[in-house]
């Protein structure tokens, strides 16, 4: 760590840093950022810096209001949209009380327990999010809603269209960032792509979605147009959603590939997969954490509204990818509930945590759905034993309220935090007047 600290302190010198900014995440996954002087980094790595968390959602009570962030300089990096002119680097804190002990609420503590505990098991858990947003031609909506910046769809190549450069020009700045991109194309929806993120570590994962969400937003701006993670901004078009592929491994090999086994997907797998689908509903507060985020688990297109999982099976909460012959490193399970707005250091310590459950308790899977689970009818989906995702955020509050799972993973303080902010936001939408209402009832009432 000082050798990392050493060499932060001389790239911040060599290169003529003018501001780094101090990076960390609040519970319902906004990233804040406070910009220190060079000369106060030192300071920083050494002491801290302290701040007021009770201004920040859910980070303390305001009874232990002062804190400290402790800038991580494993995730020191120049942000390349700042060109020469004041140059600009940023680092990832982790939040600590003033007696040096991790903060409780603290999102990236909360995820480094999560994977301590897996560590415990010799497990290192890698994720790899393939992440869809929109691109419109501005905030602001009319009364047809936003207006997308192109009415292409999925893998269409668009000559001299917004969003090939667009891509273009963040692919690269991500790169600059040592953010290693997969593959970027045009999504389903008008405006809508999606840019998919390499292999990492969940911890490093978690961070470049945070610092992915703020290249895409700024090279927007840079554009002229606006980019927008909501989960599903329009009603006739697709919604926007994370799948994210994961896997565990023991030291390098694949905890989920077994040669010779269904899907060469082993005993861990099969047990990874039945936790993630039991305790699926009881997550799905925080990997669907918006009002809206139902819009697009219920609105067809792709989206998994039912907890079962498949082989290839586009319409599973779960699938399992076919993966290159002899590549047994490549075996892993894709989870396709999660959507682009969720704050992912608390959506990948769930999901871990209750594919883990699975192989502690050694759950049973159940059989696989291959038939297309939209197209059943309630009956024959009853028949299968494929019980529904949560309908509505109030309804997923129900679920996660009675979990323990949750409750252990996130500990009792983000918990009562996030529940008491799902619970507002839901007191809030459902006490609108929509235009929906007003245009199926007002005359006819």
């Amino acid at each position: 760590m000082d050798k990392q600290r050493d060499f932060v302190l001389r790239t911040i010198e060599e290169r003529g840093i003018k501001f780094v900014r101090l990076w960390f995440t609040d519970v319902v996954g906004t990233l804040k950022s406070v910009a220190i002087a060079p000369a106060e980094v030192e300071g920083a790595f050494n002491e801290g810096l302290g701040f007021d968390g009770s201004a920040i959602e859910g980070l303390t009570r305001s009874f232990e209001a002062d804190v400290l962030a402790h800038p991580d300089p494993t995730t020191f990096q120049i942000l390349p949209w700042r060109g020469e002119v004041d140059p600009t680097a940023r680092m990832f804190c982790d939040i600590t009380t003033p007696d040096g002990q991790p903060a409780v609420a603290d999102p990236r503590n909360v995820l480094k327990r999560t994977l301590a505990k897996a560590a415990d098991r010799g497990f290192t858990f890698y994720t790899h999010p393939e992440v869809e947003f929109y691109l419109l031609k501005s905030s602001k909506y009319g009364k047809n809603g936003p207006v997308p910046v192109d009415s292409a769809g999925y893998f269409d190549n668009v000559p001299g269209g917004t969003a090939h450069d667009f891509r273009r020009r963040s692919v690269r700045m991500l790169e600059d960032l040592g953010i290693s991109v997969e593959f970027s194309h045009h999504e389903a929806g008008p405006g809508q792509n999606e840019i998919d993120l390499r292999y990492a570590d969940a911890l490093t994962t978690a961070d470049n979605i945070m610092t992915f969400r703020t290249v895409v937003k700024e090279v927007a701006i840079e554009q002229g147009v606006y980019a927008t993670f909501m989960p599903k901004p329009m009603s006739e078009h697709p919604g926007s959603g994370m799948h994210t592929h994961m896997s565990l491994f023991e030291g390098d090999a694949n905890a989920f590939y077994e040669a010779g086994a269904q899907y060469q997907l082993s005993k861990i797998g099969r047990q990874f997969i039945a936790g993630l689908l039991k305790h699926a509903p009881e997550i799905t507060a925080v990997t669907n954490q918006f009002v809206n985020s139902y819009k697009r688990l219920w609105g067809g297109d792709e989206a998994p509204s039912f907890v079962c999982w498949g082989h290839n099976n586009r319409s599973a909460l779960v699938r399992v990818p076919l993966y290159k012959p002899n590549k047994g490193q490549s075996a892993r399970v894709e989870y396709r509930a999660i959507d682009s707005a969720a704050n992912p250091y608390l959506a990948y310590s769930l999901m871990l945590a209750a594919g883990l459950k699975g192989i502690e308790e050694g759950y049973e899977l159940p059989p696989e759905a291959e038939d297309n689970v939209w197209s059943l009818s309630d009956t024959e989906r009853r028949a299968l034993g494929y019980t529904q995702l949560p309908a509505s955020l109030d309804h997923a509050i129900q679920f996660m309220e009675e979990s323990e799972l949750v409750a252990e993973t996130l500990g009792e303080q983000v918990f009562n935090y996030v529940l008491l902010n799902k619970r507002q936001e839901w007191r809030d939408y459902r006490s609108q007047v929509t235009p929906f209402e007003l245009e199926k009832n007002l005359e006819m009432l």
